[in-house]
């Protein structure tokens, strides 16, 4: 027996919220990063504080206060109303805005340590040479940051597969719409179907397996690199 037709169905919905969460973390960490990378602001700490909470904090907190705030009377729920969206718990989007929430700092900081390690020297010569701000950040920041762009890429969207206590609280158990991978494997188990969850459970274990041994890979490469070229 392999995977049922619901458990493909779980799957492709994962990689389907996985990737969407990993797009759009990248597109709000970048500028995210570059501040707190360079800012010397006292609100750095806080924001940096703020980024990384969900490291420590409970996924099932997390998810409450999260379903507070998109509920009919929350903030977030009163403004999607306005808008004629609608709520958002038991929605893909209200999945994809709590995994972006729980899985933020684990875009924010690969590349923000990436851009700390570029140092001032590359910007400086850049300027040198006529380079607008934008231009450095472009030309200069982002390409020697993609070592960091990748690792965050790679561990925004493993988190986001993995994820199970954000996704129960916002998303519940609705099949195609809200049911993950994680989700379907806890039915399996509920359900005592141990056979079915030791399928789909081996795949996410060989997916997480691969995953890192890509970004390990990945670090190696570029740690051999920069030994060659004296870096």
């Amino acid at each position: 027996m392999g995977l049922s037709t619901e458990d493909w169905q779980a799957i492709g919905l994962t990689v389907k919220l996985a990737t969407t969460v990993t797009l759009l973390l990248l597109v709000i960490s970048t500028p995210l990063a570059w501040w707190l990378a360079t800012s010397r602001s006292r609100l750095r700490g806080l924001v940096a504080a703020i980024v990384a909470l969900p490291l420590i904090l409970p996924p099932t907190v997390l998810g409450f206060y999260l379903l507070l705030a998109m509920g009919p009377n929350g903030w977030m729920g009163q403004l999607t109303q306005q808008l004629g969206i609608g709520l958002l718990p038991f929605t893909f989007w209200g999945l994809v805005i709590a995994s972006m929430c729980y899985s933020l700092p684990f875009v924010v900081q690969p590349i923000q340590n990436a851009m700390q390690a570029i140092g001032q020297r590359p910007l400086e010569l850049a300027a040198t040479l006529g380079a607008s701000p934008i231009d450095r950040f472009f030309n200069v920041v982002l390409p020697l940051s993609k070592p960091g762009f990748i690792s965050a890429s790679v561990l925004g969207f493993a988190h986001t597969v993995g994820e199970f206590g954000v996704i129960l609280m916002i998303g519940g158990n609705i099949p195609g719409q809200t049911r993950v991978v994680s989700i379907q494997i806890y039915d399996h188990v509920e359900a005592l179907q141990y056979q079915q969850a030791h399928w789909l459970a081996g795949s996410m274990l060989a997916f997480s397996f691969i995953v890192l041994l890509v970004l390990y890979y990945s670090q190696y490469k570029k740690a051999g690199a920069n030994m060659r070229f004296g870096l």
